[in-house]
């Protein structure tokens, strides 16, 4: 099943997606949220039949409302970590998104005011279905509700030049575009087999497949679990492929009105235009 938030920001409605139409679910759910995974929610949709509900259109929202953490995997492919000079990672590096970057998939990218090193990622995202902690490799596949597509946007002179975590490069507004959908796991047959890509202005920049792993996704959620408990609706992002703006020589960086477009096998596709902050 597909689960979609359809709604102007704040506003948003839940939703079934299904052959390219949205189906409104809030008459039994009241969002996608923590309580909505910590209830069995999941189990409940499931057995749901979407055109039992009616239509709905208009914007398209996270997927999955505020949760409580977004967890972030950095230099989780060797391609990327070898373009920005990093070592090949031998534990997963961990760093947070806060979660006023949540946005829809299509919402304007509002590049940071005086940001002049904003950069993109696409990534696959993990949602969490249930309380974890202390999880095994073996068993984390039961903690895990779905999947879904973010762009891990990223300003580079905040996150590399300004002093402490990556964490106030990663945090901006509109810097976590999830969706559009929540795909849940039967609809996935091998999450480790996604071909991904990403588009600056109609240019390919990032092509590759979830196959490039090298913390696989188990392996992400047993060691975060080591660390904080992950609670129902939390977010991890797995990491990004080699073609960011960084790893270029000059770096490559966006400038308001360039449009990026991105997607993965199995979830969807997200387009965003970048915006000069007006504040």
């Amino acid at each position: 099943m597909k689960l979609a938030r359809i709604g102007a920001v704040g506003q948003e409605k839940p939703a079934i997606y299904e052959n390219g139409e949205y189906y409104d679910v809030s008459s039994i759910f009241p969002d996608f949220n923590e309580s909505f995974f910590e209830k069995g929610g999941l189990a409940a949709i499931s057995n749901l039949k979407a055109t039992d509900f009616p239509k709905i259109s208009g914007r398209v929202g996270s997927c999955v409302a505020r949760p409580s953490k977004i967890v972030c995997v950095g230099l989780n492919y060797a391609d990327h970590a070898k373009e920005t000079g990093a070592a090949i990672p031998t534990e997963p590096i961990l760093f947070f998104k806060s979660t006023t970057a949540l946005s829809g998939p299509n919402d304007d990218i509002i590049i940071p005011k005086n940001s002049t090193k904003t950069d993109w990622e696409v990534e696959l995202a993990i949602v969490i279905g249930k309380k974890a902690s202390y999880v095994s490799e073996a068993d984390a596949y039961d903690y895990v509700a779905g999947y879904c597509l973010h762009n891990d946007l990223s300003e580079r002179e905040y996150q590399l030049e300004r002093g402490g975590n990556w964490s106030k490069g990663k945090g901006c507004d509109t810097f976590a575009p999830l969706g559009p959908f929540l795909a849940t796991k039967e609809e996935i047959a091998d999450v480790h087999q996604l071909s991904m890509w990403l588009d600056v202005n109609g240019k390919r920049f990032q092509t590759s497949n979830t196959n490039q792993l090298i913390f696989n996704v188990p392996q992400v959620v047993s060691y975060i679990s080591q660390f904080m408990t992950l609670l129902p609706g939390d977010v991890i992002s797995t990491g990004t492929p080699h073609g960011v703006g960084l790893g270029f020589n000059p770096p490559i960086y966006l400038q308001a009105g360039d449009v990026v477009t991105l997607g993965m096998e199995g979830l969807g596709e997200q387009k965003q235009t970048a915006i000069a902050y007006q504040g």
